[in-house]
């Protein structure tokens, strides 16, 4: 660290977004296309703010980063502009830096240091360095395929092309196996193709990476169901060892409020596939808010993008509710310490360009015309209740009703795990309480020489999670294979943030 106060010198600054009427006319990504050379000089004034703590919390694997990214090392390396060092140190933890750097929330900002006192200006903008070293790795050409120089005559499956998949299998394939990916969509990528929109990271970033993989050796077969298009004795017969890569995309439905047949009320995924693959090309949605009154229920990431989504579809109007209380802007110390992920408002690029939120509120009733078609909700203030066990209950604040008008409901009220699919009845795998398929301290489930990684195991999480399982499960299986293996391992299966309980 060449200057130790670089953080009070330069205040923390975020990259600059696009103007929010040009963004709401296409779906290209909210951030602006800034110059290289500018944008370069910026994010190395943003990474001199790095303290390099004699315990960097940023990239502690229950408090920051479960990749272990080396932030304090590549932020020293960016200040001095080796950005091709930078990209060695970045690249030598996280397969993926640009889907991190567009998707990931940051918990390593909120573990860092900067972050205990208001005062300090914010934390390092950790994100935003990051990044920055993945585009200027591909843009000076350091992102080069990495082969293996010698075959370990073991072949793997790899089930779902998800950001876990993709990382097992580039990890596989550069220890020497030969690794097969098989996706049931006609396109890869999983979640990160048809459940994150364009404006949030541009699919170019994925199939330049996918490129890259094919390169290296991993081969790749879309619009394959295994269990059905492929059996699972001849994935047996095939294969010395499979991953379970396969999302947890059971959307959670909401199946007591009166009027959920209504035409009109859907599922968030069933919003967002189809609004993901227009962009594609795919021809239009038959799932549209064009010139409609949107209700998106549920606060979170998924609720934001199908937020964002339904205002570029030229919705009228786009409301989101949340039963909980606005959190607030700034973290309280007392029920999310530092480093703990704070408990604060979340405002998305997308809550800044159009529509409202609001809190405390629950839909009492959905309200149709007579076709059947939703055109109203009734609205209720209401307070979320636990009792001793931990059961939830929402309980209404009065009677009072606010009708608002809704020609589509979207419900993003989170996932209840893995699909049923006959691949894990073959496998006789089952689910786990909280839908997900469990797995020993090797990676490995219940059906000998079958790993699972991912949200499949953990249930949805982060993307940067998602990797972290992608490579440690590639380890396991590497040992399995072969005995020993020298591939990185950064998290172990029960492996949990830290948190307040």
């Amino acid at each position: 660290m060449a200057d130790p106060q670089g953080f009070m010198k330069y205040s923390r600054s975020d990259a600059p977004k696009r103007p929010k009427p040009e963004r709401l006319q296409d779906w290209n990504e909210v951030y602006l296309d800034e110059d290289p050379a500018e944008r370069n000089a910026a994010v190395r004034t943003q990474a001199a703010r790095c303290m390099d703590c004699g315990i960097p919390f940023c990239h502690s694997g229950t408090a920051g980063c479960p990749l272990g990214n080396l932030i304090p090392e590549w932020n020293e390396l960016v200040r001095r502009g080796d950005w091709e060092l930078a990209s060695d140190r970045l690249h030598a933890t996280n397969n993926f830096p640009e889907f991190t750097g567009r998707l990931c929330p940051a918990p390593c900002e909120a573990a860092c240091v900067l972050s205990i006192s208001h005062d300090a200006g914010g934390a390092v903008a950790i994100k935003r360095v990051e990044e920055t070293i993945a585009d200027v790795s591909w843009e000076n050409g350091y992102v080069q395929p990495s082969q293996a120089t010698v075959s370990s005559g073991k072949r793997v499956a790899v089930v779902g092309s998800g950001p876990a998949g993709l990382a097992a299998a580039q990890q596989l394939t550069r220890a020497g196996h030969e690794v097969v990916v098989y996706e049931r969509d006609d396109r890869l990528g999983g979640l990160l193709r048809y459940g994150i929109p364009e404006f949030k990271m541009e699919k170019k970033a994925l199939d330049r990476r996918l490129s890259q993989l094919r390169r290296e050796g991993t081969k790749f077969v879309t619009g394959c169901e295994v269990g059905v298009d492929i059996t699972v004795e001849q994935l047996r017969a095939e294969f010395d060892a499979v991953v379970l890569a396969v999302g947890a995309l059971r959307g959670r439905d909401d199946k007591t409020t009166p009027g959920r047949e209504l035409k009109g009320v859907h599922l968030a995924m069933d919003h967002l596939v189809p609004a993901n693959r227009a962009v594609e090309g795919d021809g239009p949605s038959p799932i549209s808010a064009d010139g409609k009154h949107v209700i998106v229920i549920g606060g979170g990431d998924t609720g934001a993008d199908c937020y964002g989504t339904a205002t570029r579809q030229g919705a009228l109007s786009v409301t989101q509710l949340d039963q909980y209380p606005m959190p607030p802007t700034v973290r309280d110390d007392e029920r999310s310490p530092w480093p703990v992920w704070p408990h604060i408002l979340r405002t998305y690029p997308a809550h800044e360009e159009a529509g409202e939120r609001r809190f405390t509120v629950a839909v009492r009733r959905f309200v149709g015309d007579d076709d059947g078609h939703v055109r109203f909700i009734e609205l209720q203030q209401v307070r979320v209740e636990k009792d001793s066990s931990g059961r939830r209950s929402v309980v209404p604040l009065s009677d009072e009703i606010e009708m608002l008008p809704a020609d589509m409901v979207l419900l993003a009220i989170g996932f209840e795990g893995v699909e049923h699919m006959r691949l894990l009845d073959d496998l006789d795998i089952s689910l786990t309480t909280r839908g997900t398929i469990s797995c020993g301290s090797d990676w490995q489930t219940t059906a000998p020489g079958v790993f699972v990684c991912g949200d499949a195991h953990r249930g949805a999480s982060l993307v940067v999670w998602a990797i972290a399982e992608g490579r440690s499960v590639a380890n396991a299986v590497d040992t399995f294979l072969t005995g020993s293996s020298n591939l990185p391992s950064p998290v172990i299966p029960n492996q949990l943030p830290l948190a307040v309980v």
